[in-house]
């Protein structure tokens, strides 16, 4: 088995004036850890965070604390888990996708906040710009709008005659509702290939939507990126290969998991790489931290993360 991802980070500025509690003699800074999928989904992405910490010289329970809460894809369970980090008197809070992101904006204009895989952070209003966000927010993006494109590009390679291809998507994430939705159809025509997109926002809709994609005759399937996908993967990996429908993930960790191929970000990364903003928030490194807003690809792939045949 051969598994490629590509990692890309773009990354935005944040001013921070000095954490002057961090100063406390004896305090141990504590990261909130405000996350929309569970323990299960998002284990991978806290060992690599953990790890990240590490490798700038933090020891967990030494000096340094991390306080998890996860919605387990209910976001209506977000503004709640962000109170209590916010009880706890959190120095900073690190959240994975664009809903707790903004849910945690909402909730405080003081603790400095680091996303990690938003996917439009200007076009949902996290920030104001690339190059002058504003505000206390900052992070790691996965915006890719052309992203869906290539993952429909490959089914079609996989499979020379589809002409129809079913889309799973989550309405409640901002962000397929413009770019990355609309370039899988700007794709789809360009590749002659019909969309049957299909709306999930729990369990319960997966389910469904596999048995509205059998009654269209759908050749092939294409699951979006969102948290709802990885909270259910278990179920979702289950429901595809019981349709024999040759099956494109979003990300690599699907495809470890037996699924047959992604194409997408290595979200593992971007967590590791979130623990350097940590750091120099709570350090104080910079009074204006601007890490460039370009895009840095450490591991492109020229072809999907594959697993044995169909």
């Amino acid at each position: 088995m051969r598994v490629i991802g590509l990692a890309v980070a773009l990354t935005v500025s944040l001013f921070l004036a000095p954490l002057a509690a961090e100063a406390q003699a004896g305090k141990i800074p504590r990261i909130g850890w405000l996350m929309g999928g569970s323990p299960n989904s998002h284990g991978a992405f806290l060992a690599a965070f953990r790890q990240g910490l590490r490798d700038v010289g933090y020891t967990e329970g030494q000096n340094i604390a991390i306080e998890p809460r996860y919605a387990h894809g209910a976001n209506d369970r977000l503004p709640d888990l962000m109170a209590e980090l916010l009880r706890l008197k959190a120095d900073v809070i690190v959240v994975d996708g664009t809903p707790p992101a903004l849910v945690a904006k909402a909730a405080t204009t003081k603790v400095p906040i680091v996303f990690t895989l938003a996917g439009d952070p200007v076009g949902s209003g996290l920030v104001a710009s690339f190059a002058h966000p504003g505000g206390n927010v900052t992070g790691v993006s996965n915006f890719r709008g052309d992203l869906s494109g290539k993952q429909l590009q490959f089914l079609k390679e996989l499979v020379p005659q589809l002409a129809r291809v079913a889309v799973l998507y989550n309405p409640l994430n901002p962000v397929y509702t413009a770019a990355i939705l609309d370039g899988a159809r700007v794709a789809g025509r360009a590749l002659a290939v019909e969309l049957q997109v299909l709306e999930v926002r729990n369990s319960n809709e997966l389910t469904s939507a596999f048995s509205a994609l059998a009654r269209g005759r759908a050749g092939a399937l294409l699951a979006l990126g969102d948290v709802i996908f990885r909270t259910e993967q278990v179920q979702l990996l289950r429901l595809a290969a019981e349709s024999r429908l040759p099956t494109m993930y979003s990300d690599k960790t699907f495809v470890e998991a037996g699924g047959l191929m992604s194409y997408g970000l290595s979200y593992p990364d971007n967590f590791r790489r979130t623990a350097v903003f940590v750091d120099k928030i709570l350090t104080s490194k910079y009074s204006i931290l601007v890490l460039s807003s370009v895009l840095t690809s450490v591991k492109t792939a020229s072809k999907p993360s594959t697993v044995a045949g169909l």
